[in-house]
């Protein structure tokens, strides 16, 4: 692609790149001159223009966005995606439906290494989403870019966004109570805010005294797809009430700690080929928690390890809110 000044007599089919004022009109940057447009420029007394002339080879920014979209996203149903038509170079890639984003890291970063001018930006990894929220957006920065590089980011990213949606239909919460302990309310409500933004009812919830016998028989008869426990009392081991009781209930702790702040006391597990989460203490807040990244990811049926929860240490110093003390801090010196 050429960019610079074009003399208007030669301007025909070169795209503007600085908006022109011409008595009684506007031509807009981005346009793509026609002989009626030259025409008006030179009855103006322009005698040159600043615009960009593709070369030969070269796509235009809307034909190569849309061209890198069908490559990236072949099948938006499947991938519960919704693909814009391209506009100024940019195609949008929008969540058809609540859940996380699944992405082929080191295809898109290949991507985005072939061309300057070739771009896409996402949400991170495993980012929880609304239906109607944006996902990628593939941007092609200047007006043209050789076919040739088009085709080589292509092949670098075939398929590599998808929406994972919820797979459960329902959750079960357990709650336990403790005298002088925080109230329930809040927390209950916060969980159901949680599952609902991800398209699941919360069918059951049971509140139980915070004891292993009381707690154990309320995880044997409760109803839901998943389980989740949210305890009076801070689980500060793996030996402490709640996972002591879902072992007794026939289940097992597969991790008990998270390098996730707050969400420092998350536990996982299983019962009964269902998934339990153990809840630290802030999940009684709405505000984004490690409980978060774990409950998106299992409700939507994408599988959560020991080295999972381990990776999330990175990025997983989240942001003070003001309501919230700030133990990191520390005491200021005397």
């Amino acid at each position: 692609m050429k960019f610079g000044p074009v003399a208007v007599s030669e301007a025909q089919g070169a795209v503007l790149a600085h908006s022109v004022k011409l008595p009684g009109a506007r031509l807009r940057k981005g346009v793509v001159l026609t002989a009626d447009h030259v025409a008006a420029l030179r009855d103006a007394g322009l005698t040159q223009v600043i615009a960009a002339r593709l070369s030969q080879g070269d796509l235009d920014e809307n034909t190569a966005a849309s061209k890198l979209a069908a490559v990236l996203v072949p099948d938006p149903a499947s991938a519960g995606l919704t693909v814009t038509a391209p506009f100024t170079g940019r195609v949008n890639l929008i969540a058809d439906t609540p859940g996380v984003a699944v992405l082929n890291v080191d295809a898109l970063e290949r991507f985005n290494r072939v061309h300057p001018m070739i771009t896409i930006a996402t949400v991170p990894p495993f980012q929880q989403m609304q239906k109607g929220g944006m996902v990628a957006t593939i941007k092609i920065i200047s007006y043209g870019v050789p076919g040739t590089d088009v085709d080589r980011a292509a092949a670098c990213a075939p398929n590599a966004l998808r929406i994972a949606p919820p797979v459960y239909e329902t959750a079960g919460l357990v709650v336990t109570d403790i005298d002088g302990g925080p109230g329930n309310d809040k927390g209950i409500r916060a969980m159901e805010g949680r599952v609902a933004a991800l398209g699941m009812d919360l069918s059951d919830i049971v509140t139980v005294d915070h004891d292993i016998d009381n707690l154990a028989r309320a995880l044997a008869g409760i109803r839901g797809d998943l389980v989740m426990i949210l305890t009076g009392s801070a689980t500060s081991d793996v030996d402490d009430v709640a996972p002591a009781a879902l072992r007794r209930a026939g289940g097992v702790v597969e991790r008990f700690g998270m390098p996730v702040d707050p969400g420092n006391l998350l536990f996982l597990g299983r019962m009964g080929g269902r998934p339990v989460i153990g809840l630290p203490g802030c999940a009684r807040s709405p505000a984004l928690n490690g409980a978060d990244w774990v409950l998106s990811r299992i409700a939507c049926g994408v599988p959560v390890t020991a080295a999972d929860i381990s990776a999330m240490g990175v990025g997983g110093l989240l942001k003070e809110i003001p309501t919230r003390p700030q133990p990191r801090a520390g005491r200021k010196p005397a």
